[in-house]
C-alpha cells in the first residue's frame, strides 16, 4: 500500500497464516501486539532490582517505601513469612 499505511494483506497473511490465529484473535489485537508476536519489535527486558533502583530515583517519591525494601517484603510474602515489616492484618479474634 502506498502512502505510508499498514500493509494488512501482510499483515493478516502473517497472523492467519503464520502465526495460526483466529480471525477473532487477529482482528482483536493491536497492530503494536501483533508486531511484537511476530517480532518485529523486541520485548523490554524483566524488571531487575537494579532497573527498579533506577526508575525510584528517577521518579523518586519523598513518601516511598525503597525498592530494596519492598521486594525483600514480597519475597517474604510469596515464602509465607507475612508478619515483616508491618502488623498480621488479619481480622481480630
Amino acid at each position: 500500500m502506498t502512502g505510508g499505511g499498514l500493509d494488512w494483506a501482510g499483515l493478516m497473511r502473517a497472523g492467519l497464516r503464520d502465526l495460526r490465529l483466529h480471525p477473532d484473535q487477529f482482528w482483536s489485537l493491536t497492530p503494536a501486539e501483533l508486531g511484537l508476536m511476530l517480532g518485529l519489535e523486541k520485548a523490554e527486558a524483566r524488571m531487575t532490582r537494579q532497573r527498579l533502583a533506577q526508575l525510584e530515583a528517577e521518579f523518586a517519591d519523598a513518601s516511598a517505601v525503597p525498592a530494596e525494601r519492598r521486594l525483600d517484603e514480597m519475597e517474604d510474602y510469596r515464602n509465607g513469612d507475612r508478619k515483616r515489616g508491618g502488623s498480621d492484618a488479619g481480622p481480630a479474634g
